[in-house]
């Protein structure tokens, strides 16, 4: 109870400090869930599933614009002196996504996995942060139709503690969306929507997301994969609004890191070639960067040859009419 009083303070605060703002669609005047809140220098947060987030001056002193976006939408930019307490988003045709209409009919399928990665060292995960995503590349390997059912995402749940009896609770929130092939790099995106999801200490190292019903099918050209986290949920399950950076005082000044989140994810060396792909979402750009030599010469996971995201699919693959 003791070591819950201080934190019960510190948020306290945090929600005194910072104003609550809703991200709405302008036609429908609808929340827009998970919107974007990009800063202008490659950090940001996000709207929560009501399209609420919390933003303050002494949190962010160092920044004057917020540039709110949504897939399907226009991005609006606003000056941190006055942002009003609905922002309201146009559509954007050109984004618009496609609507694909797919019959499911009750066809005979056979079940094929393709198996995941999974480790338990500390020292060959990825610690995720708010700002990066990371892609991992499916080949389509045969002429049948073949619909995702589940992906099964690696985890290390643990605490980096060896000495700690049990493992520390979390409940953290992530994003899941699909690209297309493009030369080898995520493409496009694909028509699908987002898929949010939940994981906590409870769940096991190879985390099973079943997708089944979400009707994803792999394109002749593959598929990628990827998933992003969006920060802690709270006891209700929602995103919390929190800070996700910590200033540092350095040689150089004030430095920003990001705040990690658990769980961390396994990289591994066991997958031939680079199939994992990683981008700043927070960027103007968003360019993709394929997670090798060129990306880092400095990273350890890339010095250690553990290049990929152990991620692995199970597949329905329908037999001829």
């Amino acid at each position: 109870m003791k070591k819950l009083f201080p934190l019960l303070l510190l948020f306290l605060a945090q929600t005194a400090y910072s104003q609550q703002y809703t991200v709405l669609d302008s036609a429908q005047r609808k929340p827009i869930s998970y919107a974007t809140i990009s800063f202008g220098n490659g950090n940001g947060t996000f709207a929560d599933a009501d399209g609420n987030f919390r933003f303050s001056k002494k949190w962010y002193a160092d920044i004057d614009s917020l540039y709110i976006s949504a897939m399907g939408h226009k991005e609006v930019v606003l000056s941190t002196k006055s942002i009003p307490k609905e922002i309201f988003l146009a559509e954007d045709v050109a984004m618009l996504k496609e609507v694909y209409i797919m019959a499911e009919k009750k066809r005979k399928y056979k079940t094929k996995k393709r198996a995941s990665q999974v480790h338990n060292d500390y020292f060959r995960s990825w610690l995720p942060t708010v700002e990066s995503e990371i892609a991992v590349f499916f080949p389509k390997n045969t002429e049948k139709s073949t619909k995702i059912a589940s992906v099964y995402l690696p985890i290390k749940v643990e605490s980096s503690n060896r000495n700690a009896t049990k493992n520390q609770s979390f409940s953290t929130i992530f994003k899941m969306q699909f690209y297309g092939n493009d030369n080898g790099y995520p493409g496009k995106r694909l028509s699908y929507e987002d898929i949010i999801f939940r994981v906590s200490e409870k769940d096991k190292s190879n985390f099973e997301l079943n997708v089944s019903e979400y009707k994803i099918f792999i394109p002749k050209e593959g598929i990628f994969v990827s998933i992003q986290v969006l920060g802690y949920a709270d006891k209700d399950g929602k995103l919390q609004q929190t800070k996700k950076y910590s200033e540092i005082e350095t040689r150089k000044g004030i430095v920003k890191v990001s705040t990690t989140f658990r769980p961390l994810l396994p990289f591994t060396d066991k997958i031939d070639g680079y199939k994992t792909f990683t981008r700043r979402i927070f960027f103007k750009n968003r360019s993709w960067q394929r997670f090798d030599k060129e990306y880092s010469d400095n990273n350890n996971l890339i010095k250690n040859n553990n290049t990929n995201y152990g991620m692995g699919l199970k597949l329905h693959l329908y037999e001829d009419e």
